[in-house]
């Protein structure tokens, strides 16, 4: 049986006959066989010929490495969820999201993106957190992201609750200076404090802008609604010099018009897309922490996320998804594919 399993995955990755861990199962996600146009770069194995269940459940199954030297970009989980206010379960997101990649494949037909051809990836596990400490939590991310960054390679992040962008927006800001945002959420995560406490998952964007790691000029909030506490909920947002797009604003239409301007706004300057899933209407992700009602399409979602290519994105954060809440799995998979989609957007990707 593991000869046939071996043999399998020397199929789908090209190893052929080649040297295998003691194991004698191959990993998945080696690099294409020497020959092929990207024989030096990590390919996600074809279910065509290493099944679907087979594997370390890995980021859409590629190479699992401790270091980011030698990559474009890594998959990078933060399984946090002590920042939230409501429902917790994000410390479960990043492994949720990675089983259900394992129905990703290598190519995208509808932007024709060719992330794998075009740069080195995989996925570079997760920050070991402190769960029980959420300021030494944020220390621990924000170090982590530093020696990311500081390798060139650009961070793709499995959340995780809202609070570690905060961290890692510190380590961007460390190497790109300020950076424009592009914030898809159902609120502003601006609030000051709660219970008395300056950081948790309503409060990141608070503090970036307390510690001038964003440009506010270049900050788009998207998909913005809910009840709130007083009548005018966005004035801090747009006192920074945030637009704030409700999600209102985009019922019913195509947001690739307000994408446009959103390119226009960003130019050729750095961004940082985090995006909430309870950005998206709870019909389509149930499973997340705070949901509110009448929000975005998984569609307007793709066209936010697709509007971005050809931009400076320096980073990526996919958070708040809670697998408790979705027992069926399909709120992480709509994560894993925007996380996908992000990876497509990125600078220097071949799109043909």
């Amino acid at each position: 049986m593991l000869r046939r399993v071996a043999a399998g995955c020397a199929r789908a990755l090209g190893t052929g006959g080649g040297a295998r861990p003691a194991s004698g199962l191959s990993p998945p996600g080696r690099s294409a066989s020497s020959g092929s146009p990207d024989a030096s770069r990590n390919q996600p194995p074809s279910s065509e010929f290493l099944a679907r269940p087979v594997g370390v459940c890995s980021m859409m199954r590629l190479p699992v490495q401790a270091s980011p030297e030698g990559l474009d970009a890594a998959f990078v989980g933060v399984p946090l969820d002590i920042g939230t206010s409501n429902r917790p379960g994000a410390r479960f997101g990043p492994r949720r999201i990675r089983e259900e990649s394992v129905l990703l494949r290598t190519a995208n037909p509808s932007t024709g993106a060719l992330p794998f051809q075009s740069l080195m990836v995989a996925d570079l596990g997760d920050v070991n957190v402190n769960l029980y400490n959420l300021q030494d939590s944020c220390r621990l991310i924000r170090e982590a992201y530093e020696k990311i960054v500081a390798a060139g390679c650009i961070p793709l992040t499995l959340g995780g609750d809202h609070t570690i962008t905060y961290p890692i927006l510190q380590a961007m800001a460390k190497k790109h200076g300020p950076v424009g945002l592009l914030h898809v959420d159902a609120h502003t995560d601006t609030a000051d404090k709660a219970l008395g406490e300056k950081v948790y998952h309503g409060t990141p964007f608070r503090r970036c802008v307390d510690e001038g790691l964003l440009d506010c000029e270049r900050v788009v909030q998207v998909g913005i609604r809910g009840s709130a506490t007083t009548l005018d909920p966005y004035r801090y947002s747009r006192s920074q010099g945030f637009r704030v797009v409700l999600a209102e604003d985009c019922w019913m239409k195509s947001l690739v018009p307000l994408m446009a301007d959103v390119r226009r706004q960003m130019g050729g300057k750095p961004l940082y897309i985090s995006f909430d899933i309870d950005g998206l209407d709870p019909a389509y992700a149930p499973g997340t922490g705070t949901p509110e009602i009448a929000g975005l399409t998984p569609s307007q979602g793709l066209e936010i996320i697709r509007g971005c290519q050809g931009l400076n994105v320096v980073g990526c954060d996919l958070v708040e998804v809670s697998p408790p809440y979705d027992p069926f799995g399909n709120t992480a998979l709509l994560a894993a594919n925007l996380l996908f989609e992000m990876l497509c957007a990125l600078p220097k990707v071949t799109v043909v």
